[in-house]
């Protein structure tokens, strides 16, 4: 069995979904799962900064959860994998710890601060983008709606892990005021 990562498969452009089918790299699937993937990596960023302990087994936790995410996107076999639904709950429970502990916003925060912050936000619009190619592809296929809730709940979680390393790190979040905001 040889150990080499390349198999010459997707030098014409395609790629195999799980189950053989084999898609056009640029297809809606790929780029959603495609999106989720690049959330795992710029996670796995985040998770390498010096952060506290509880916040790093939690975004270690949604990585895996992640390559669940991932692989029902990347299968036509729909019974293939689920996301487990305690993990929304799981998300929802730690927004609301966090948020309890913050003072309440009514305006715009313009990401930057604390470069630990600014990842967090990073992260998130990454998963706004994995979310759009989601409902994108939820649109022509079968997803599992608990893939777009969780995706939409782990955003928020990157709002206000955001907000939590600011107030951590004592860094003031610069808002923005809208006009049309009052």
């Amino acid at each position: 069995m040889s150990n080499r990562i390349y198999t010459r498969t997707g030098d014409s452009g395609e790629t195999s979904l799980i189950g053989g089918k084999r898609v056009l790299k640029c297809n809606p699937r790929v780029e959603a799962y495609g999106t989720v993937d690049e959330l795992i990596a710029v996670l796995g960023v985040l998770r390498s900064y010096p952060i506290d302990e509880n916040s790093q087994e939690n975004i270690l936790r949604i990585q895996k959860q992640l390559f669940v995410v991932g692989s029902c996107l990347a299968t036509l076999n729909p019974d293939h994998n689920k996301l487990n639904k305690e993990e929304i709950n799981f998300l929802e429970s730690e927004i609301d710890s966090i948020t309890d502990n913050l003072q309440p916003i009514k305006d715009f925060i313009i990401p930057g601060g604390h470069f630990i912050s600014a990842q967090c936000n990073f992260a998130r619009t990454i998963c706004r983008r994995a979310e759009r190619k989601i409902c994108e592809i939820s649109s022509k296929i079968p997803v599992e709606k608990e893939i777009l809730v969780y995706i939409n709940r782990l955003s928020d979680y990157l709002f206000v892990l955001a907000r939590y390393f600011s107030k951590k790190f004592e860094e003031n979040e610069n808002l923005f005021v809208s006009k049309f905001h009052k």
